[in-house]
This record gives structure tokens, sequence and C-alpha cells, in this order.
């Protein structure tokens, strides 16, 4: 993934929660006045390098301990349909030609996730309420990793945001900035969720970043904003009327040019009752 100003190269970010990836792209390509967005995606996104920012949702993803585990399961006929299927029978490849699953999830906030404030404060917008301007962003990405291997729960101070800007230059407003620590690489394990110290995002930074730099939202790897007591951070954001991201995938998946059609594995989809999911 490429951070900030980089050679000649913005990073994209779409933000909302089943389309959340980083998009590479040429300033260059999009450089011209006037260009209409079917010319955008011919000169700048058809190329792209895609980078997916979301981990897969599974019944035994790391959640906090105060939301019950989700469950999956075969999905099956509501009813009796004629010829067809009984009600209450698993739907399959075999007699049905094609097979579902059918979730049961505890809460929303699973994976990766976007935080409106209305999590914390019903007074401001919910997730189906963030407006339609939240999609396409530039990207900043700052490191805490290198801070991180003398302190576990060290959190982004504002000199780091400050070091990030004397190299790449100031923080664009109305951008998102991602907080990397390499948490995520220990993903899926269930331990993360019970760890009492994890990279965080320190309060003065944030107010930094939002009230200096005026940055639509920030996101993390960690489920939660900071370790502190009383999440002071997440806090502040949801009661001030701000978003976050959570649970970031800091790992991409890179999709290349032959997405359509699919490859076929050699491996086919089939419920695994012992993993309570579908796998290959």
């Amino acid at each position: 993934m490429t951070s900030g100003k980089s050679g000649n190269r913005l990073v994209f970010s779409t933000a909302w929660l089943l389309v959340s990836c980083a998009v590479s792209v040429s300033s260059a390509s999009i450089a011209a006045e006037n260009i209409g967005l079917w010319q955008v995606y011919e000169t700048a996104l058809k190329s792209a390098k895609y980078v997916d920012l979301t981990h897969t949702i599974t019944p035994t993803i790391p959640v906090w301990a105060g939301f019950a585990q989700s469950t999956f399961s075969p999905a099956k006929a509501g009813s009796d349909i004629e010829e067809f299927a009984k009600k209450g029978e698993a739907y399959t490849y075999k007699k049905h030609g094609f097979e579902a699953t059918e979730y049961t999830l505890r809460t929303d906030q699973l994976g990766t996730q976007l935080d409106p404030p209305a999590h914390w404060a019903p007074e401001y917008p919910s997730i189906d309420e963030l407006p339609a301007t939240y999609a396409i962003r530039p990207l900043v990405v700052i490191s805490i990793v290198e801070q991180l291997r003398t302190d576990p729960n060290y959190a982004l101070q504002v000199a780091d945001i400050e070091a990030w800007e004397k190299k790449h230059g100031r923080i664009p407003e109305g951008s998102v900035v991602f907080v990397r620590s390499d948490w995520s690489k220990a993903w899926p394990d269930p331990k993360l969720a019970t760890l009492k110290e994890f990279p965080g995002v320190g309060l003065e930074g944030l107010k930094f970043l939002h009230i200096q730099r005026k940055i639509l939202f920030h996101g993390h790897e960690p489920l939660d904003t900071d370790s502190t007591p009383n999440l002071e951070g997440e806090h502040w954001l949801m009661h001030n009327g701000y978003t976050q991201a959570e649970g970031v995938a800091n790992l991409g998946v890179m999709i290349g040019q032959q997405d359509a059609p699919l490859p076929k594995s050699d491996k086919p989809l089939h419920f695994d009752a012992a993993a309570g999911m579908r796998v290959r």
C-alpha cells in the first residue's frame, strides 16, 4: 500500500463497510479539468492497484467479550416447496443446484467495521445516515510499528503525525488517516480480543487530526481506539460527531486485471461442521 505523497501517486480510500479498499492511482491521469467519470475509470481506476483492507467474517474471529459468538449454518427451506424442498431441509448443490448460508450475527461490531457516532451518541448519525461523500477520499497511512517494538501499548502521538508530515507533506483536509501497527498480522487469533495492551491512537493525536488537519475519519487495526479504562479516544470521537474505522487489515489482497471471469478452484466450497462455516 502506498502511503501519502510518495512519488506521483495518491491513495484513495473507499470507506463503506462492504467495499473497504485502498486504490493507488497516478495523480497525473486525473489532473485534467472537466474529465468525465467514465474517463476517470478508463484512465486511472481501471489500471489501478487495489488492496483489500478488510477481514473475512467467520464464527471464530476476535470479538469483544461482551458479545456472543455468531453462528453460520446451511440455509434451509422456510416452507414446503412442491417437488423441490421440504420445510427445514438444507439446500445442497446435489439436490437443489445451489447452496446458501444462514448467518446469526450477534452484533454488527464484527471484523473490519466503520463506527458511526451513533454507536455511542444517539443524537448523531448512524451507519445508514453517513453521507455518500464518505465513499472516496485520499488515504494517509502513518506507521507506529517501530515504536511498538519497545512499547506494545504505544498510541499514536502528535509528534508521530508531525514526523510523517515532515517527510510526506501536510495531511490533506478531508482525507482518511489509517494507523499501521501490524497488530492485524496475528488475526484471527481470538486472544487478540482479550489483550489489555495493544496499539492505540492517543487522544491528543485524534484531536490534532480532526481539529487541526480536519480529516474525515481515522482507522486502526485493533478493535478499540486505545487501551485507556474509559476508552477516552472513542468517547471523544463519538460524542463530537466523528466516525472511525476499526479492525483494519494492514496486509492487502491484490486484485489483478483478470477479475472477470473469476478463476475456478479445484477445491469446491462445502459446509464444514467443525469450522461452523463453508470452506474450500
